[in-house]
């Protein structure tokens, strides 16, 4: 089952398959055990990064150690034909990734995956270089120091269009294709992570293209209030 925290139709059915004695259930089996949360110099390392709503921003780290297990190739477009890591993401974002652009693709809009999952030794590598170009503290707007990308987690995708020459910049918030994204992609459990006039919650700025899986729940709601995942997980606390 997806880590989602809440409890829906998929959970009860499992659960009575449970209860029925129709499944067996083998404790951490698929996926291993993670410890309790550490702190380092960026912040709480979150203990859980399995959990599809978990929190990864500038305050939430990832363990630098963290790969998905279940990482796979989703079955859509890409500008380049190699097989980068790039085009992974985990196996509930990589299903929803699938439907999203067939759906989109009926509606005569080409979208293709430019940049999935992310390692930490991959960040690091990248913030390094942005950081000698531009400076760490210019950086750190637009690029997320190594275990503080959401692209570690595997649920993440940045996707682009051939109207932007499979680019990643602002000007695909203005092709069909990424005005058809912001409109439907919380219907796939999609998010886009950096929105708009947002950059004081999320700390980065606006990414048209950064769309984050989190389930059709919480996009629906996020996307329905105009907000981030950081608002509503603190919602929920309530």
């Amino acid at each position: 089952m997806d880590i989602t925290g809440m409890y829906d139709n998929e959970t009860e059915s499992f659960l009575h398959k449970a209860l029925t004695g129709k499944l067996q259930i083998d404790p951490g089996k698929v996926l291993p055990h993670m410890d309790k949360p550490q702190k380092d110099e960026h912040g709480v390392v979150i203990s859980n990064p399995y959990e599809i709503l978990s929190l990864v921003n500038k305050n939430h780290a990832l363990p630098s150690d963290f790969v998905p297990k279940d990482l796979v190739t989703p079955d859509i477009p890409f500008p380049f034909t190699e097989d980068l890591p790039k085009k992974q993401v985990r196996k509930p974002a990589a299903k929803a990734l699938e439907k999203m652009f067939a759906a989109a693709k009926k509606d005569g809009v080409n979208l293709y995956g430019q940049s999935g999952y992310r390692s930490y030794e991959r960040q690091e590598s990248l913030f390094s270089a942005y950081a000698e170009k531009d400076g760490k503290a210019a950086a750190n707007k637009y690029s997320a120091r190594p275990g503080q990308s959401e692209h570690q987690t595997g649920l993440a995708m940045d996707v682009t269009s051939p109207d932007i020459q499979f680019d990643i910049n602002e000007n695909f918030a203005n092709t069909k294709e990424g005005k058809w994204l912001a409109e439907h992609c919380d219907e796939y459990g999609f998010i886009i992570r950096y929105p708009k006039s947002k950059e004081d919650i999320t700390k980065y700025e606006y990414e048209a293209w950064h769309v984050r899986y989190v389930g059709k729940k919480a996009a629906k709601q996020i996307t329905k209030n105009n907000s981030t995942l950081e608002e509503y997980l603190q919602s929920l606390k309530k």
